[in-house]
């Protein structure tokens, strides 16, 4: 279903690992990918979105200059919420649903979207499906099949249960999300996810949605030549519409790694 005209969402972008297996001593969200902080791309791709109405962003206390100048030089209004993270992805998420609970509390959310901000290409349209999934079921996820990390039965055929991986951007009904983090610091726990933990405390269902190859994560050297490729394979559109271009040049260039060649 498209998104209804008074759909309002808030989009918690992750920033506040440290990424050492980047190569760098800077947080890796802060480093530039085609001119501007990594971080910065993936605001702007969700923000495109009418249904957008509010941007927190978790971060580390050290980087908070940084963050700031980036937001000011790369970023338009309407501003963006900075909150300092905990010391696990589930306290950063914590952190920031505290910073939204008065307006979940007033009814000025629907659906809280959950982002890792190391995941610079999501797309606009990726942001607006889990949301659609969100408003319908309760919550979405994006999944890519992982067929080849499963292991064949007796008889060499595939297991009858999917291997996926799970990417982010993560979208759930604003009030089950915020009620369950509640519970959560209540009780001590600490999931892996946002859907870990409302898998734990609700019973919101959780509604897989297709995910997208080159929704990449920066997690070495090499990711952040790979993501500015493909951004200029797409012309630098993170809407979506040149979504299937973006695969075709994911393949290819995983090709070329493969045989150890330099795209």
């Amino acid at each position: 279903m498209p998104l209804p005209p008074s759909a309002r969402a808030a989009v918690v972008m992750l920033a506040a690992g440290e990424g050492r297996r980047s190569g760098h001593h800077t947080n890796k969200v802060l480093l530039p990918l085609a001119g501007r902080g990594v971080f910065t791309w993936s605001i702007e791709s969700a923000r495109r979105l009418p249904a957008v109405t509010q941007t927190v962003l978790v971060i580390r206390e050290e980087d908070r200059e940084a963050v700031m100048s980036m937001l000011e030089r790369e970023v338009g209004p309407p501003d963006v919420t900075v909150v300092v993270g905990g010391d696990s992805r589930h306290s950063s998420e914590w952190q920031a649903l505290q910073a939204l609970a008065p307006a979940i509390e007033a009814g000025e959310v629907d659906v809280v979207v959950i982002h890792d901000a190391a995941r610079p290409l999501a797309v606009t349209t990726m942001f607006a499906s889990v949301i659609e999934a969100a408003l319908e079921h309760g919550g979405a996820i994006p999944v890519r099949d992982q067929a080849h990390l499963a292991s064949l039965t007796e008889d060499g055929e595939q297991p009858p249960d999917r291997v996926v991986a799970v990417q982010t951007p993560q979208a759930f009904r604003a009030g089950p999300v915020l009620e369950a983090y509640r519970l959560a610091e209540a009780d001590g726990f600490v999931g892996t996810d946002t859907a870990s933990c409302m898998e734990r405390y609700t019973d919101v269902p959780v509604l897989c949605v297709p995910g997208d190859a080159g929704n990449i994560k920066i997690t070495f050297p090499e990711d952040l030549f790979l993501a500015e490729r493909l951004l200029a394979k797409t012309d630098w559109d993170l809407s979506g519409r040149q979504r299937h271009r973006r695969e075709s040049a994911m393949s290819h260039l995983r090709d070329l790694f493969a045989h150890g060649d330099k795209p």
